[in-house]
């Protein structure tokens, strides 16, 4: 009896211990460079693989590369990603209608999870529906746990959040819009060290 045991808690400490070596060697993060510096994501393909798996399309299309930070709450949260309208540079640039806008890929059902939303979580942006996310994403600058289980989390900012505390502010009785905004100047994949 004594002998089983021990064979049933050398297996589960094998597969406890060989998880997170697993899970860090195929991860993957996004790197933004920003007029202050790189900010370096973690992404989380294992809570939200199609929303992870889009971010990182869009990325290696240079989709990101001169998007506006078109919406910036202090003490909430910077918004990115409209790759229609808040790309500087594009023909399609419209710092009025940046926000409304996705890619060319259909939006994405929501991949909500218990993860919470705390300074430095990056989450989807989407409209009403709950399954609208496409291109869109924000990173939270304090703790917003009413957004817990409403939106789709992809990510964490694992370096730079001193960079994303510099992104330039909108005001909050403006909806966070951004006159004359800070840009994503680069972003890329990078495999997890």
């Amino acid at each position: 009896m004594v002998r089983k045991l021990l064979g049933i808690m050398a297996v589960l400490f094998a597969l406890f211990s060989l998880a997170p070596v697993a899970f860090a060697a195929g991860g993957e993060n996004l790197v933004l460079t920003l007029k202050d510096g790189d900010v370096t994501i973690r992404l989380r393909p294992d809570i939200a693989p199609k929303h992870v798996a889009q971010i990182e399309k869009l990325t290696k299309e240079g989709a990101y590369d001169n998007v506006v930070f078109h919406r910036v709450i202090p003490g909430f949260m910077a918004q990115t990603g409209d790759v229609k309208f808040g790309k500087k540079g594009s023909p399609e640039f419209n710092i009025r209608r940046a926000g409304m806008g996705g890619s060319q890929y259909p939006d994405l059902a929501a991949e909500f999870s218990q993860v919470p939303f705390k300074r430095g979580t990056v989450g989807m942006a989407r409209s009403q529906d709950p399954n609208s996310a496409n291109s869109q994403f924000f990173i939270c600058f304090d703790d917003a746990s009413f957004l817990n289980g409403q939106y789709t989390v992809v990510g964490e900012v694992v370096k730079g959040m001193d960079v994303v505390d510099k992104i330039k502010k909108g005001r909050a009785d403006n909806n966070g819009s951004v006159a004359d905004p800070d840009v994503i100047i680069k972003a890329r994949i990078e495999a997890t060290k």
